[in-house]
């Protein structure tokens, strides 16, 4: 269980990375998610600053368990986003079927998160 557990850690840490790099390579991706009077840059780019640190932080022992509560905080309020998205006539995601496929996968990166926090 202990090496399942680095397993989850590790990838789930390079994921938060790679996404949070996402952010800067391609931004124009998540202007959508969000109205046009709110700062979408600052909370594209912000976002993207805060998942690659978590992550980072997810891959360092001593401050692990500090970056898989940050993820898992980050999916929690990623949460709306999705919920959003899954009513929209043409979903942010794709199509109506990719975010009904995303929304519970949402919950899925919620408890992996809660999961690897919880057994630091």
């Amino acid at each position: 269980m202990k090496n399942l557990k680095k397993i989850l850690t590790l990838v789930f840490g390079v994921i938060m990375i790679l996404a949070g790099v996402m952010h800067f390579i391609n931004p124009a991706v998540y202007l959508p998610f969000f109205p046009n009077q709110w700062p979408q840059e600052a909370i594209i780019y912000g976002s993207g600053i805060v998942e690659m640190v978590v992550g980072i932080c997810t891959l360092i022992p001593r401050y692990s368990k500090y970056g898989t509560l940050g993820i898992f905080i980050l999916m929690l309020a990623f949460l709306p986003l999705h919920v959003i998205d899954v009513f929209k006539e043409n979903p942010v995601v794709g199509s109506k079927l990719v975010a009904y496929i995303r929304l519970p996968f949402q919950f899925v990166l919620i408890a992996w998160a809660w999961f690897i926090f919880k057994k630091e």
